[in-house]
């Protein structure tokens, strides 16, 4: 069993849901981010922002591994930064598009 965060560009959240399901039934533990609730991702303050930056950081943290849903290998750079913090933390990086194959 790995305890893996899942990353990525929330513009892929159905992705994101469905490959969590898929590691979670292969017996991983599947940190998630925080799907937005407010319809405007602009209707969170900065203050928010910052916040929920910093706890899917400390997700990171308490991971084996990351998972990178990059969909037609999409990696903004929020999810970059992602990458780089992890690697710096010696994590596994495993991308979406290498388990769809």
């Amino acid at each position: 069993m790995k305890i893996i965060t899942v990353c990525g560009s929330l513009r892929f959240i159905k992705e994101m849901i469905e490959i969590a399901e898929k590691m979670e039934l292969q017996g991983n533990c599947m940190l998630t981010p925080i799907y937005p609730t407010k319809s405007n991702k602009d209707a969170y303050t900065e203050d928010e922002v910052v916040i929920l930056d910093k706890m899917h950081k400390e997700k990171i943290k308490l991971s084996d591994a990351i998972l990178v849903v990059n969909v037609d290998n999409y990696i903004g750079s929020s999810t970059k930064s992602e990458i780089e913090f992890a690697k710096s933390l010696n994590k596994e990086i495993i991308y979406y598009t290498d388990l769809i194959k």
